[in-house]
């Protein structure tokens, strides 16, 4: 992985948010680590007297974040806030924006209480695409802890206030000098430092060490494949619009990855286990829609009843989302997205690239595996997600 620092940007950064900002942004470049709105980074300063977190703020970029990207809150309130035995998502969202010292700063990351544990003055975190990819074959653990031998290494635990509390009460007794940075299984990378290039630095470095071990032991090679099936676009999108109730865009995929992905001789399992980092869900639901014949109707009814299914397996007092898919994988045709917009579209097209390379790597590892379909259904239907619906 390409290291994107340079000394000469670097030095034009007047203070600690505006170096803050620089890293984030170089961060953001690379796809290969964080994809639209993914991961979370922030600095650790002094305001009047009183340490602060600036984390990065919901809805902000890191390829495009600003210094009013970053809210600030007081490290005191967060650090107490971890201690909690539990705690509700919206009461962990309340207690973070109260502790902000601008009420006018966006809502801090649902990982502020992480990044304050951390005793550095830097944090990074990303999705490392590497790093994913291992960790979601069904043998990461091993190949992980040998990979990294001196990270924290952490069980998939959901984001937010739960994944805070358990590196809370695994750091108590634990020499942060010695840990190189943090893994949590089949969600992403942490890395720190006092210094913003140093933490930088670790994360591009541990990054080129999981892709070095990819490129040696999971190397994806494409042979040309030309589509074998045909498929009537206009007869999808009109199906998938009636389904989702509103009007779609639709974008066919048919690169060379796509054909490779939508050739499996057993699509069906293979194209159905899960997302490639947890954030992915809201975008694309726990799976795709599978056409390998002409009866688009019968596998939209087959998908829909499904996924009542498995919102009714999972749920307590949730209210179900729509049930139609956001993507579908046609047999011998390729990949295609649904969306309300060119933009919505494009994005998702880009998650599922990540994910197709991602699953196809995995699988040379020994196997594809992602996280249990009951916390996709936790992430799916996470409750800030929900308070929105409920209003």
């Amino acid at each position: 992985m390409e290291n994107l620092w340079s000394e000469a940007d670097a030095s034009k950064c007047t203070n600690d948010l505006a170096l803050r900002v620089y890293s984030s942004n170089l961060l953001g470049r690379s796809d290969e680590l964080v994809l639209h709105g993914g991961g979370n980074t922030s600095v650790k300063s002094v305001v009047d007297g009183e340490e602060i977190l600036y984390v990065k703020g919901s809805g902000w970029d890191l390829v495009s974040i600003k210094e009013e990207g970053f809210a600030p809150v007081k490290m005191l309130a967060l650090l107490e806030m971890a201690k909690l035995e539990s705690l509700s998502d919206t009461d962990m969202v309340a207690g973070q924006k109260a502790a902000m010292i601008d009420a006018t700063a966006p809502n801090p990351s649902v990982e502020a209480i992480l990044h304050a544990l951390i005793p550095f003055k830097v944090v990074d975190h990303t999705h490392a695409d590497a790093v994913v990819t291992i960790s979601n074959s069904v043998n990461g653990q091993e190949h992980i802890a040998k990979l990294f031998p001196n990270f924290l290494i952490v069980p998939y635990i959901m984001p937010g206030f739960e994944l805070a509390h358990e590196i809370y009460k695994m750091t108590r007794d634990f020499d942060w000098d010695a840990c190189e940075g943090i893994i949590l299984h089949n969600h992403g990378i942490f890395t720190f430092d006092d210094d913003a290039k140093k933490s930088y630095d670790k994360m591009i470095e541990a990054v080129s060490k999981a892709e070095a071990f990819l490129a040696e032991n999971a190397s994806v090679s494409f042979t040309q494949i030309e589509p074998m099936f045909s498929c009537n676009m206009e007869r999808l999108r009109s199906v998938i619009s009636r389904a989702k109730g509103h009007d779609i865009v639709l974008k066919v995929n048919q690169t060379q990855l796509a054909l490779k992905y939508a050739s499996n001789p057993h699509l069906e399992e293979f194209a159905t286990r899960g997302v490639l980092t947890p954030e992915h869900i809201i975008r694309t639901k726990h799976q795709p829609l599978i056409i390998d014949d002409n009866n688009i109707d019968e596998a939209l009814e087959e998908y829909m009843e499904g996924y009542k299914e498995y919102f009714e397996a999972f749920a307590s007092d949730e209210i179900m989302l729509n049930p139609a898919p956001n993507y579908a994988v046609i047999k011998d045709f390729g990949v295609v997205l649904f969306g309300k917009s060119e933009k919505e579209v494009n994005v998702l097209n880009d998650v599922i690239e990540h994910t197709m390379m991602a699953v196809l790597r995995a699988d040379m590892l020994g196997g594809y595996e992602s996280i249990s379909m009951a916390d996709s259904f936790a992430m799916e239907y996470w409750e800030l997600e929900q308070a929105k619906l409920k209003k």
